[in-house]
This record gives C-alpha cells, structure tokens and sequence, in this order.
C-alpha cells in the first residue's frame, strides 16, 4: 500500500505514464496529466494560504477539478472537507463552521451564500490551476496517520459530526478491495454518487489508482444517464443505490446491452429487497452484490464475493480481511453466530484503525469508539459461514434511496417553525426507495399551513429529507418521562 496519498499514483506511473486515471464529462487524463495537476493543485491552495491541518471544502459537481482538489489538499497535508451540494444552505453553513474551513471551492451559487474566508468558485480554481506552478509539489512531508478528511454523519443529536480519517485510513480499503478482488490496469470503475462523499474518494480514485485502472466520474443518476456512461465508457465494477438497480431493471429504454461490460454490481447504503436483486438479475445477467459500509470505517466494511455465487438472502457479503466484526450482547460480550446484537468493527492488527474520532467531539468519541473498536449501533448478527446479516440500521435512521436520514435532523427543523409544537419522524417501507420519509406533529396552537411548514423545511433541509407526507395528530404517544413512544408511531399512521 502507498505510504501516503501523494505516493497513489507511483506503481500506474511506473507501469504505463500514458495510461487513462480519469474519465469525467469534460476531460480525460492520464496518470502523467493527473499526477501534474495534483502538484499545482497543491500549489495553487498553498497560494491561497492553506498550510498542513487546515480544513479545505468543496462543493464541486463530479468533474476533473474537484478530483484534483481532493488529490492537491492531500499533497499538502491539508483536511479535505466535502459539501454535498444538494445540502441547504444553513446545512452547508453549518460544515463549514464547526469544521472551520479556511477555503471552499464550490458553484457560484454555493459561495453567493457562504460565510468563510476564502471561497472561489469553480472558474476561479481552475484559473489558480492554470496559474499555479507546474513543478512538482515539494512541501514537508505529510503525516499519514494526521487527519486528513472529515466525513460528515448526523446522529441523535440532529447536528452533523465529523468522522476523521488519516491518509493511511483513507488508502486501505481501496488496498484491500484490489488484493482480494484481483483488481488491475482493466479496471474501469464507474461511480454515480458525489465525489464529495468522502467515501466516494475512497472508492474511486483512491482505490482505482491503486490498481492502475480508470476511474470514470459520472455526473448523472438516472436510469438512462447511467447506463449510457456505462455502455460508453466500458465500465466494469459500478456501485448504485437500490431505487436506480430497480430504475435499470424497470426501464424500458435500457436494454441488456447498455449494461453488457460490467463485472461487479455493487449496492450499499440501504437494504436491497430481493425482488429488485433478482428483477436486475434476470434482466442483465449479473448479481447485484450486498454490502454493508460506514462513514466511520471508513466506507466497505462487508461485500458479497464477486461472482455473488455465495450471497445468502438478506446479507450483506463478509468482513473485509483488515477488519475484525463482532456482534456484541448488551453486556458487550460476544454473541455466538446467528444470535443478534450489535455490530462493532475493529482492526484486524495493529496496522489500521476505523476512524480517528469526531472532529472537535470527545464525548461523541469517547461513546463510539472504546479501546479503539467501533460501536455502530446497529443490530444484526452473524452466520455460520461469517456473512453478516444486519438487521437494524443505527437504530432510527431512515435510508430513502440510498441516502441517510436521521429523524432527529428533520424533527429539529420542524420544531423551529411557530406552528409545530412537537414532531416525530419515521420511515415507512416503499418497495422502489426503501423507505420514505413521513413526519407526525402536534401543532403549537396557531393554525397549521402545511406548504408553509414544507416550505421551511426546503429552505433548511436537503430535499430528500423533507417529508412525503406530514400527518397533524392531536397527540403523540408519550411515557411517563414524557419522551416519545416510537413504537407506538406506526399506529397513528395507520389510523
């Protein structure tokens, strides 16, 4: 494994310079032009101020510049932060102050609205590219075991917490994934999700340059943009959301054929109902494999193996070798196989470590990470053969199409509008997202106007978070303590 991410492209750089690294809409680059562009990446924000340890965020769309960004910050030992740009604006506000970023890249319209010292706009990057000097990046060296990315994660709490990742952190999955997967140079991995995810880097150009592929950064997510990136760019490996599997096997315009070079398809961040498993199956010839991952691993923790002849119905593939998984007893004690309890993911060996923390949140911490092993919060268990079965995701949480959901996020949102006076919000089974999002409330006295309520929550909230449907309720079901009854909540929807 590289040292360090500025060491990434050395092996592929060894083997063929000319080789493609990157495909986005715009450009194509060989690890020879990737790897000169992460130089004056790194150049150009040492010009802007940014010195090892400072937090630099992005916002930008799936193109080029933010992956040299990304690659430029890590050369200069910087903390990259990603901004999902689908993100509010008091959401997006509120990463760049508890994170204290000192520089955002972003959209036009992101750094209209954004409070930070230095912000510029896609334009402006690729100007203080072209500005930047083209000799190799010659900094101090960087410590790669120093934090290096925070991946945003809300909780309980209904604020986001930052999970932090070394350099060493952040280049081991995609270590691993290659090893056991027999990954290399005819890779084309192909990704759909925003590259701002931290994940996302982690699954992409970190993992793919390890193996000497190409890494192909789509910027659709629909069924038909999808499948025309990967009938045109021979992908081989893709990773999708359950409702655009169902999307691709449902839609009548994309044909077998569109699909025809993938090896491997992979679906993360929600339960995959077997009836869109098998429905993609039985229309493009290949299994979709299960896996189980995490902000705070950080990302695969569990995968189906690649020809998916072993998937057990409702699992989610096998521990990765560099990881230890444990289903722990409420004493915390080991549960023997089959018997359910909660997920804790630890190292393998002394070589790796989960994260390294919650960015500025020491009791955060100090709750989820004991003697260095990883309390999820999640329920499943495991079987004989060592597949993992997760039963229960982070107890609350809602995942509508492959994106998360805390209903603690949204209830806070809603509580600060005059007419709620208070709010629950669950999630409710739907065959093609999962789950989508409902919210049950009690009104504060004044007359309730549910598109102002809505319109609220839009103006403070990622739209897939607001709410399908808001049911006003006389009473939500409460204990002595006075807290809310979650079980008792799906009656009231019933009714």
């Amino acid at each position: 494994m590289p040292t360090s991410v500025a060491r990434v492209f050395d092996r592929a750089l060894a083997r063929d310079r000319s080789a493609e690294a990157l495909v986005t809409r715009s450009r194509r680059l060989t690890y020879e032009e990737l790897d000169g562009l992460a130089h004056r990446a790194a150049h150009a924000l040492a010009e802007l101020g940014v010195r090892p340890g400072d937090r630099v965020a992005a916002s930008l769309p799936n193109e080029w510049e933010v992956v040299v960004a990304f690659h430029g910050a890590m050369r200069l030992g910087a903390v990259w932060v990603g901004v999902n740009k689908v993100l509010a604006p008091p959401e997006r506000q509120f990463l760049l102050d508890d994170s204290g970023a000192v520089v955002l890249l972003a959209e036009p319209s992101v750094v209209a609205g954004a409070r930070v010292s230095t912000a510029l706009t896609t334009d402006a990057w690729r100007d203080a590219l072209d500005a930047a000097a083209t000799t190799p990046w010659t900094g101090p060296d960087v410590d790669p075991f120093a934090p290096a990315g925070l991946a945003y994660t809300s909780g309980t709490t209904g604020h986001p917490k930052g999970a932090v990742h070394s350099q060493h952190n952040l280049l081991r999955p995609g270590a691993v994934l290659v090893e056991t997967r027999g990954y290399g140079p005819g890779l084309r991995k192909g990704d759909c999700f925003a590259f701002t995810i931290l994940n996302l880097a982690v699954l992409t150009t970190l993992l793919v340059s390890q193996a000497g592929g190409t890494s192909i950064v789509m910027d659709r997510m629909d069924a038909e943009g999808v499948a025309e990136w990967i009938r045109r760019e021979r992908v081989t490996v893709w990773n999708g959301p359950p409702a655009l599997l169902h999307s691709l096997a449902h839609h009548d315009g994309v044909v077998p054929e569109d699909l025809a070079t993938l090896r491997e398809v992979w679906t993360g961040g929600a339960d995959c109902p077997e009836v869109i498993r098998s429905a993609f199956a039985a229309k493009f010839g290949r299994p979709v494999l299960a896996t189980y991952g995490l902000s705070e691993a950080p990302t695969v923790v569990s995968i189906d193996d690649p020809d998916g002849a072993g998937h057990r119905e409702g699992a989610s593939g096998r521990p990765l070798p560099h990881l230890a998984v444990r289903i722990a007893g409420p004493d915390g004690a080991t549960l023997p196989a089959g018997e359910t309890g909660e997920i804790r993911v630890d190292a393998a060996d002394d070589r790796y470590r989960t994260m390294l923390g919650y960015w500025q949140r020491p009791e955060a911490t100090a709750e989820t990470l004991v003697d260095g092993e990883l309390r999820t919060g999640d329920l499943g268990f495991v079987d004989d053969d060592g597949y993992l079965h997760v039963r229960d995701r982070a107890s609350l949480l809602i995942i509508r199409g492959g994106a998360n959901v805390y209903p603690a996020e949204v209830e806070r949102v809603l509580l600060e509008h005059p007419s709620v006076g208070a709010a629950a919000v669950v999630g409710v089974p739907d065959e093609r997202l999962g789950e989508r999002v409902v919210a049950l409330v009690e009104t504060a006295g004044e007359a309730f106007d549910e598109d102002d309520v809505r319109a609220h929550l839009l103006a403070n909230l990622a739209k897939y978070k607001v709410p399908e449907r808001i049911v006003v309720v006389d009473h939500l079901p409460r204990n002595a303590m006075g807290k809310i009854v979650r079980k008792d909540l799906p009656g009231l929807l019933d009714g």
